[in-house]
């Protein structure tokens, strides 16, 4: 089956009817807010509104989750500082913003790593994740047990091709606020510019940066297609988003509620990971038609670039021996 925007848009039609229940006639015990920063028709919100509908079901009414998708709640750091405080009862954390909190759950996107997703999900259903939840817990928030994909990140540019990493000389790209992708970009001869995903679209129209990188999912949700035309297949690293909890919020909830929030939000995790496998398989060719050019590119110059320039070393020290060597028990010697 292709997943494309028409099914998502019926997958979500159908989540708001299921969400419609006789049980939302009665005041629920609980009442939550699940806040994230994807579009609407991105496959986690698609299968967020699908939890929420289960667990306010399985709840018999008791917990509500409301689902607030596109930063209606504000941006990353806003939310995360919300979920902190308990203004904010969940928040689906991209793993490289939460790692201005939790410097572990960036270790995942080092860069050139991961080489499949058989590898990501061995690590984070594994020994990696467990430590980067137990990391999360120390800063006082509660994850579940599974990460949600964002996929393999991808470079797109306005004009220039990005085939070696000598193209990407001065090259002014857009990342995330998070100090391992600008590092990364840096080691590459680039100027990275962080700028949140909500303010990118007008950062490429206006051409305050000549290209960005994300997963093509977002490529299309956020039609950044229709302001960059080159896209290079770099896998340059793979994030995810970890549905966290304010501990006090879910403290509150009686052990079999929180049993119902937890177990809910993994299965549509392992839906929304099958999801984003399939609808980026083709999305190489809907995006093509709308004018995206893509290239392929052979990893092993970038990964050698990163290495001369001291990158592995110098984020292994960052993360520490004992979480580096994890990470490199799925991935083989980086450094």
């Amino acid at each position: 089956m292709t997943i494309t925007r028409r099914h998502l848009a019926g997958l979500a039609s159908a989540t708001a009817a299921a969400a419609a229940l006789p049980l939302r006639a009665r005041a629920a015990e609980f009442t939550y807010k699940l806040g994230f920063n994807l579009p609407e028709t991105h496959p986690m919100t698609v299968r967020a509104r699908e939890a929420a509908a289960r667990i306010l079901e399985q709840s018999s009414g008791r917990l509500q989750v409301n689902v607030f998708p596109n930063s209606q709640l504000g941006g990353d750091t806003d939310m995360l500082s919300q979920v902190r405080s308990g203004g904010l009862e969940l928040f689906g954390a991209p793993s490289l913003t939460l790692s201005t909190l939790v410097p572990a759950s960036a270790i995942p996107s080092v860069g050139f790593a991961f080489r499949s997703y058989d590898q990501v999900w061995a690590a984070m259903d594994g020994d990696l994740g467990a430590t980067i939840r137990g990391a999360i817990a120390k800063a006082g928030l509660v994850p579940m047990p599974r990460i949600w994909d964002n996929g393999f990140r991808q470079i797109t540019s306005a004009e220039k091709p990005v085939l070696a990493p000598s193209d990407l000389g001065g090259f002014k790209i857009r990342v995330p606020v998070t100090a391992l992708l600008t590092s990364l970009f840096k080691a590459l001869g680039a100027a990275p510019a962080s700028i949140t995903f909500n303010e990118l679209y007008s950062a490429l129209q206006t051409r305050i940066v000549d290209g960005q990188e994300n997963p093509l999912a977002l490529i299309e949700t956020g039609k950044l297609y229709e302001v960059q035309k080159r896209c290079t297949l770099s896998n340059h690293c793979w994030s995810g988003y970890w549905i966290v909890a304010n501990r006090r919020a879910f403290g509150a909830l009686p052990e079999a509620l929180r049993d119902v929030l937890a177990a809910s939000f993994d299965q549509s995790a392992a839906d929304e990971r099958a999801d984003l496998v399939k609808l980026e398989e083709a999305l190489q060719t809907s995006l093509a038609k709308q004018g995206l050019r893509f290239d392929r590119v052979d990893p092993a110059p970038f990964h050698d670039a990163l290495q001369a320039a001291g990158f592995y070393g110098q984020w292994k020290k960052t993360f520490g021996e004992e979480a580096w060597g994890v990470l490199e028990r799925y991935t083989g010697q980086l450094a």
